[in-house]
């Protein structure tokens, strides 16, 4: 399986590109500004979406991908996500008003797009690629994902605060290589992290000492112009072993 980091900032501007994950050139983690980059071909190839929650930044290209290139495809892309994920984007996005309803056109029997509801905790397997949503803790509800493929494991937290099902699931996973994980914030913006229920380092740290030793962990969603302070906090939290940073066309062999 392989793993590619398509986008990993808390926003825009420059370099900076939201949250996205391309599996296997067919699966995508997110729909952030990322998936802007990617060709044409590639975008036909995505067959599948898992949304982590239903936050603009990580969902914004799904309406344009399909609008490019589901004419040109011949089944329509899957989206999973939990049940509260799913509405909202039937009653705010695809409502005919903000974005066409692509799950009923072109037509109802071939539309662009499905959706699939993928309750918190439940493991979906597509070509031997196991994919478990995990709840997490965001303002809206959220889940992050455990990708698994033949050579180990990766988890993603998506958007969370502190949180703990998350870590139980992570402990319990023998051959978990990566963690990605966000933090936000630096540690003066504190109380917007928790109203907003994000992390900075100070709290990053409290959580990752809920995680077993063993697999490496890799910070993503920096809010743009902190990217180096935040990261130089961390260090400064966790001296050992220090959490690296994301960077946009990374990749991971799983």
């Amino acid at each position: 399986m392989k793993v590619r980091i398509l986008g990993a900032n808390g926003g825009i501007g420059a370099q900076a590109r939201t949250t996205s994950i391309l599996v296997d050139g067919d699966i995508l983690i997110d729909a952030g500004t990322g998936v802007g980059d990617l060709t044409l071909a590639e975008l036909r190839a995505i067959d599948h979406v898992f949304l982590t929650h239903s936050h603009l930044d990580h969902l914004v290209m799904l309406p344009f991908m399909l609008d490019t290139v589901g004419a040109s495809r011949g089944r329509p892309v899957r989206v999973y996500a939990q049940e509260a994920t799913l509405a909202a984007l039937r009653r705010h996005l695809f409502n005919g008003e903000l974005w066409p309803d692509f799950s009923r056109l072109p037509t109802p029997d071939a539309p662009f797009m499905t959706y699939q509801a993928l309750p918190p905790g439940s493991e979906l397997t597509l070509n031997r690629r196991r994919i478990r949503s995990i709840p997490v803790n965001h303002v809206v509800p959220a889940v992050g994902y455990l990708l698994s493929g033949a050579r180990g494991s990766l988890a993603f937290s998506g958007d969370t605060s502190t949180t703990e099902e998350f870590w139980k699931v992570l402990n319990a996973t023998g051959d978990l290589r990566h963690v990605i994980i966000e933090t936000s914030f630096v540690d003066a913006d504190a109380e917007l992290s928790r109203i907003s229920k994000h992390l900075c380092p100070a709290m990053l740290a409290d959580e990752l000492k809920k995680l077993k030793p063993g697999p490496r962990v890799h910070i993503t969603h920096l809010m743009p112009d902190e990217e180096d302070a935040i990261m130089d906090e961390i260090a400064r939290h966790v001296p050992s072993d220090t959490p690296r940073r994301i960077e946009r066309g990374q990749v991971f062999e799983l």
